[in-house]
């Protein structure tokens, strides 16, 4: 028997904190719960979680500081729960070292999904670590073995989605992809009212890379600039 995926679940919100603890216990995962930060910060030494999700908002230490720690101690997925809808407030949790985002108010079917679809792309990561390739578009270099990328050689610190898809982008220079098709290859899932998700990311990638680096194609989507 396969062994149950950990999840900590931190919302101070208790009624929407039980709803999701609930469906993810019914989709055969261990959940643990923590209502502010510091606690978040002590489950999340002893519980080893796979997966963290983790809302914006929070007593005490808010969670843009809770996710900057955890990511200090030990690397983990990290799906963020906001109820702000402005794009800077997306950017700020992008850039501590959150994988994706939902903002409240989110549909559970929808959560689920994205939950199995940063999973998967941890176990698909591992499986490319194995893979002994740079990829080198202009002046950005990807290591995919190593999961690392330099610009001009200086190292650009990218959150596994944002390297997932910068390496997707870098894979065919110059075509443009569109945003329902980049959330079907990275995000592992295909939902139009996600297509944010993708520009909030593109939008990270610009601002670690170079705000030239990748090329909008309005109405279709996006591509690697080819130098």
């Amino acid at each position: 028997m396969a062994e149950r995926r950990r999840v900590l679940l931190v919302e101070d919100d208790e009624t929407i904190a039980r709803a999701v603890r609930d469906r993810l216990a019914a989709e055969g995962f261990e959940v643990r719960v923590a209502g502010d930060g510091e606690t978040a910060l002590a489950e999340y030494g002893r519980a080893e979680p796979d997966l963290v999700i983790l809302d914006r908002l929070l007593p005490g230490l808010d969670g843009l500081e809770v996710c900057r720690r955890m990511q200090a101690a030990r690397p983990v997925p990290v799906l963020m729960l906001t109820a702000l809808g402005e794009e800077t407030d997306v950017l700020v949790g992008l850039g501590v070292g959150a994988d994706d985002y939902l903002t409240k108010p989110f549909s559970m079917r929808e959560l689920v999904a994205r939950i199995h679809a940063l999973l998967r792309r941890v176990e698909r990561a591992g499986q490319l670590a194995a893979e002994d390739t740079v990829i080198r578009v202009g002046e950005v270099e990807i290591d995919t073995a190593a999961r690392r990328v330099f610009v001009r050689g200086t190292e650009a610190q990218l959150t596994r989605t944002e390297f997932d898809l910068l390496r997707r982008l870098a894979e065919r220079p110059g075509q443009v992809f569109e945003r329902d098709r980049l959330l079907s290859d990275v995000w592992g899932f295909s939902e139009a009212a996600a297509t944010r998700t993708v520009d909030s990311h593109v939008r990270a990638l610009r601002r670690k890379l170079g705000s030239d680096v990748v090329r909008t194609v309005h109405g279709v989507g996006y591509a690697l600039v080819r130098r």
